[in-house]
């Protein structure tokens, strides 16, 4: 029988109520046990999993550490889908992470999951290049895709008993911290390539913004081009909206302000226009 592990209810929408997130609501139309512990730790939990006699754990972007434990309670272990090329992204924004660094691959790899932070030893990976008009959803999708058919094929390995798990490499770690609200703030003292990156990092959420007259203004297309100026300041705002920034200019493609619509630069600057040497903050 397979059981399923989900985090718990979250706050969603403007009421806030407990919303069941997109795995538990796959399994239940699917009429699987969903079980949604606060704490794996706790020994009630411990022993609810253990009465499954699970053969092994499927993990992808559970967003616990699992304890050893727990791990330890899967007759063939349990095995992670993490979204990069391990050792590289440890953690849990790989994606968005390789986005801002500019990397030009990223991918797929398969761990026998220990109780470190995604340190396992390796049973697969695979690559994909990553696009110049990728994003953070897009990425995600092609990653969730070929992650869904090497498991199928790694937990058949092990099943035959022919997988074999490498340790990871000890050169080429780096980590993936949770992004923080503050960092999706663009700082126009850095150069518009990385400005751009960080757009489509923060696309489709938590989305990137800047201050405009003390308002927030959500900045979710953006393109590179060349331009001088003080950071922050509009270049342009007639055929494109063009900001300076530490390095070259920033066109804004796509904006919204609270409590709007998403607006393409043209239909933003009608409602509200800027003059050459307006500053964002």
């Amino acid at each position: 029988m397979a059981s399923v592990l989900a985090q718990p209810d979250r706050p969603a929408g403007r009421g806030l109520r407990a919303t069941p997130g997109a795995v538990k609501r796959f399994a239940l139309e699917r009429g699987l046990e969903v079980f949604q512990p606060a704490r794996l730790k706790a020994p009630e939990v411990l022993a609810h999993i253990a009465a499954l006699r699970p053969d092994a754990f499927v993990v992808a972007a559970y967003g616990m550490l699992i304890p050893q434990t727990l791990l330890d309670a899967a007759r063939r272990g349990a095995f992670n889908i993490h979204a990069s090329l391990l050792p590289r992204w440890r953690g849990a924004a790989p994606i968005q992470r390789a986005l801002l660094a500019g990397d030009r691959e990223t991918g797929v790899s398969i761990m026998k999951m220990d109780a470190g932070l995604d340190t396992g030893p390796l049973l697969a990976r695979r690559r994909i290049p990553i696009e110049g008009d990728d994003d953070a959803g897009t990425l995600h999708d092609k990653l969730a895709e070929l992650g869904a058919q090497m498991i199928v094929i790694a937990l058949a390995d092990v099943e035959r008993g022919h997988a074999v798990a490498t340790a990871q490499p000890e050169q080429g770690v780096t980590y993936a911290p949770k992004i923080q609200k503050a960092e999706t703030r663009l700082d126009w003292s850095r150069g518009a390539a990385e400005l751009e990156r960080a757009v489509r990092a923060f696309r489709p959420a938590p989305g990137a913004f800047t201050l405009l007259e003390g308002e927030p203004l959500k900045v979710w297309r953006a393109a590179v081009h060349s331009g001088e100026g003080a950071p922050a300041t509009v270049l342009a705002s007639a055929k494109n909206l063009l900001v300076a920034c530490g390095e070259d200019a920033l066109e804004l493609i796509e904006l919204q302000r609270p409590g709007s619509r998403r607006l393409s630069a043209g239909d933003f600057l009608r409602g509200k226009p800027l003059a050459p040497g307006t500053r964002f903050a």
